[in-house]
């Protein structure tokens, strides 16, 4: 898999940074992100997504969003509601959210 990096937006907008420790590979985890992605990609205000794990089992990943309201709609739905529940029921040992807005951003390239 080819990383990608979120590049060229205009501040300023809006992250969710969501670091956690889990096992490795728990039942359903896979799925449920996949649908988590499918969701997030088609709400309005959504940027882009990056992450990136650890081998021992910490994870960051980091949403974009251009709003408030955006990244309060992904909070606020349902199917993302039931797969938190999960997540605390089944998936992570731990984890944190930290919500911040970006003022500046760049980024280089070769």
């Amino acid at each position: 898999m080819t990383p990608n990096l979120v590049a060229g937006l205009e501040p300023p907008y809006y992250t969710a940074v969501f670091t956690s420790i889990r096992p490795e590979a728990p039942e359903g985890y896979a799925e449920t992100g996949a649908r988590m992605q499918e969701i997030v990609s088609g709400l309005p205000g959504f940027l882009g997504y990056e992450s990136a794990r650890t081998p021992g089992g910490i994870a960051i990943s980091v949403a974009y969003f251009r709003d408030l309201p955006s990244l309060d709609a992904w909070r606020d739905n349902a199917e993302h509601q039931a797969a938190k529940r999960r997540g605390r029921e089944e998936w992570y040992e731990s984890y944190s959210l930290h919500i911040g807005k970006v003022e500046r951003s760049y980024g280089f390239e070769r």
